[in-house]
């Protein structure tokens, strides 16, 4: 999994409305939140609102790459009210991104730096990270009667 520190491995990679991204055009427009998830995997499921929550800061972006097809990821975001921008990093591809960053398990999360650098790479659900990143991003990711876990396995 790609580490703190290391330079991270830029992509191309078409968005559910169609368009093409590069890491380096995201950068271009500040830090950004890389999260890789599926749609069937619960734990990406929880954590959707979470996130959502964290694209309302100026500060950093979030920018979902799902390992799903436009169709499924598309309902996945009506779902569980994702409106913040999603990638497609997908098996018919041979998931280019997600093997360039090293993925083993969803969700992985990297926070990306505008230079480039990956500052913070986790999986899994953890509740201090979000934290952390939520207080970078000048806001909360969670409210008074969320009922949190500290941890869950991707």
């Amino acid at each position: 999994m790609a580490a703190p520190g290391v330079p991270a491995p830029d992509f191309r990679l078409t968005g559910v409305d169609g368009s093409a991204r590069t890491l380096q055009e995201i950068l271009a427009c500040g830090p950004a939140l890389l999260v890789f998830y599926k749609i069937s995997c619960p734990v990406c499921q929880m954590t959707a609102p979470y996130l959502e929550r964290l694209s309302a800061s100026n500060a950093i972006q979030v920018i979902g790459i799902s390992q799903d097809e436009a169709a499924g990821t598309r309902g996945f975001m009506e779902r569980c009210g994702v409106t913040f921008p999603t990638l497609l990093d997908s098996r018919s591809e041979g998931y280019p991104a997600s093997n360039a960053y090293g993925i083993s398990s969803v969700p992985s999360l990297f926070l990306v730096e505008r230079d480039g650098t990956v500052e913070r790479a986790f999986n899994g659900f953890s509740k201090r990270d979000f934290e952390e990143i939520g207080a970078r991003a000048g806001l909360a990711p969670f409210g008074d009667g969320d009922h949190v876990p500290e941890w869950k396995a991707g």
